[in-house]
């Protein structure tokens, strides 16, 4: 997951403004205690941050996967 990516899933799942406080504001356990953007800034692999992102907020499962990906263009 790339950086964009994360950042699409989160405001997609959250919202741009809610989402955007939790990355800053929200400590999480596994990522040593630390913000998901204090965890993305240590180096934390994005998707590693927005499954434990997830987790935190209950996000169900059916939802983690595949976040953030640009939807394909249709050909036609």
């Amino acid at each position: 997951m790339r950086l964009s990516e994360f950042t699409r899933a989160v405001e997609h799942e959250f919202g741009a403004a809610y989402g955007g406080q939790l990355v800053r504001e929200l400590v999480i356990v596994e990522l040593g205690s630390r913000t998901a953007e204090q965890a993305l800034a240590a180096g934390v692999p994005a998707r590693d941050v927005w499954l434990a992102l997830c987790e935190a907020m209950d996000v169900p499962v059916a939802r983690r996967h595949g976040a953030g990906l640009v939807e394909p263009k249709k050909r036609g």
